[in-house]
């Protein structure tokens, strides 16, 4: 294996390491899992290690002629690991900024290490797709999430998979807390088009249990630890935070207009407006009032709103709360747009 340097160890010998490109999980006890790899995906027993591997423009290049098995199969050896027992994730975020956080309760022990990108390819179930495949061909965007779970109990396939769908909820929690938005629609996204995710239990372990989901302590130590993981990853990758999501700007970001139109009937100097839009747009007052009005043009858009009642009240919300002449020309733009 290449030099390694040791960012993580729990109480079961497991051991993570950063080898260049990829993150190496070393596993202290044989390990039962589910992975949405090409490698080794599915259910499987006799695990020996998992990893996450950055995948570079030249590596892109190289999948446009072969499989992702191949390539993961290459990495494997690369790495110096049997990819007979290995799973590989790939991600185009950076190795250097994984979030690894574990989480007790009494006996239970459960961690989650992962890295994410979501400013290219976040997206929303449902939403429009990037790619049509047919055998074989293949596509890749930018930005993913990629989250391997280690718990330190014995788990049945049956509750891997619970355990899997806990974690994968959590991530849309995750990515709903910072209100990411979608790059292909105006709502929220749920995850990028390209995640994966393995989750791994000991068995070796006395200690079974049957349970993963968000009633049970297990599930919630997994949510727990994916919610956190994925918020700071996206703080290391992206630079997205709560702090950076608290503006006006930031909470429009998710509708594609095109600007240029607004500005072009302002009827103002674009400079000094941008400026003092820049300054209003932080203001907590204009946030909660850009959520508001905006909170009902997704509910026009879901058919849960009369639009003329949203329109109205919209108008009315803009009207008696906003103090700021930036702000308020850009709200109605936006109103105009989605709810007239």
């Amino acid at each position: 294996m290449q030099a390694k340097r040791l960012i993580f160890k729990n109480s079961t010998g497991d051991r993570a390491y950063i080898c260049e490109n990829s993150i190496v999980v070393e596993f202290g006890v044989c390990r039962n899992g589910i992975s949405t790899s090409d490698l080794n995906g599915g259910y499987k027993k006799d695990f020996k290690t998992a990893f996450n591997h950055y995948l570079s423009q030249e590596n892109i290049d190289f999948l446009e002629n072969h499989s992702i098995n191949d390539y993961l199969l290459r990495q494997s050896e690369i790495l110096g690991i049997d990819s007979d027992f290995t799973t590989g994730l790939l991600t185009s975020a950076q190795m250097e900024n994984a979030c690894v956080v574990t989480k007790h309760y009494k006996n239970l022990e459960v961690s989650a290490i992962t890295t994410a990108g979501v400013r290219v390819n976040a997206s929303r179930a449902g939403d429009s797709a990037s790619y049509y495949e047919e055998n074989g061909e293949f596509h890749f965007d930018v930005g993913t999430i990629n989250i391997i779970v280690l718990t330190n109990v014995s788990l049945e396939p049956g509750t891997l998979a619970n355990g899997l769908v806990t974690a994968t909820e959590a991530k849309t929690v995750a990515l709903n807390n910072l209100r990411i938005p979608s790059q292909f629609s105006n709502g929220f996204a749920t995850g990028t088009g390209t995640d994966g995710i393995a989750i791994f239990s000991n068995m070796e372990s006395k200690n079974r249990l049957s349970n993963a989901g968000k009633h049970s302590k297990l599930g919630e130590l997994i949510a727990k630890c994916v919610i956190e993981s994925i918020s700071e990853a996206i703080k290391r990758q992206v630079w997205i935070t709560k702090e950076s999501q608290c503006s006006v700007l930031a909470r429009l970001r998710r509708y594609d207009l095109d600007i240029n139109e607004f500005y072009s009937n302002i009827g103002d100097d674009k400079e000094e407006f941008i400026k003092s839009l820049q300054e209003a747009a932080r203001k907590q007052e204009n946030v909660a009032l850009t959520t508001s009005i905006l909170h009902l043009i997704d509910e026009v858009e879901n058919d849960l709103l009369d639009k003329k009642v949203a329109y109205n009240l919209a108008a009315s919300i803009l009207e008696n709360n906003c103090k700021d002449y930036c702000i308020q020309k850009l709200l109605e733009f936006w109103i105009n747009k989605f709810l007239s």
